[in-house]
């Protein structure tokens, strides 16, 4: 095995175990998805820039690394932290508020979802519910 595709099957772990924690109810799990997907996310960034090279200072340009997937793992490990101390405070937040780390299912928004799933008519915006509106659409034609 070569060194990439340790890279390659450690990358794939950790994004499919940072996706399986996302799922998750708990909002703690749910913050540590998301840095396994941020890490995952880098070690592709260093997988795609490919094989090192020469440092861009120096005599001649033959060789040398590309920067910008530098650059990117830069603004990817920058960004997952901005947003991991927003979930984390959101996180302190609702255990200072309910003392509890689940995420609870709004009866509100499963109400809505089961009349979506009874009523076809909202998903297809050609299924005209107006049967007066149908009937003269007939006459015109």
């Amino acid at each position: 095995m070569t060194i990439t595709l340790v890279l390659v099957i450690a990358m794939a772990v950790l994004f499919s175990c940072g996706v399986y924690l996302l799922l998750e109810r708990s909002l703690t799990r749910m913050l540590l998805g998301f840095l396994l997907l941020g890490n995952s996310l880098n070690l592709l960034l260093l997988i795609m820039s490919g094989a090192a090279g020469n440092p861009p200072i120096g005599g001649s340009s033959e060789g040398i690394t590309d920067p910008l997937p530098q650059a990117f793992a830069l603004t990817a490990i920058v960004i997952t932290f901005a947003v991991s101390a927003f979930l984390l405070a959101l996180i302190h937040r609702s255990w200072k508020l309910s003392r509890a780390d689940e995420v609870e299912v709004d009866e509100a928004d499963a109400a809505i979802g089961r009349d979506r799933e009874d009523d076809p008519a909202d998903d297809d915006p050609e299924i005209d519910t107006d049967p007066e509106a149908a009937q003269n659409e007939e006459a015109t034609r």
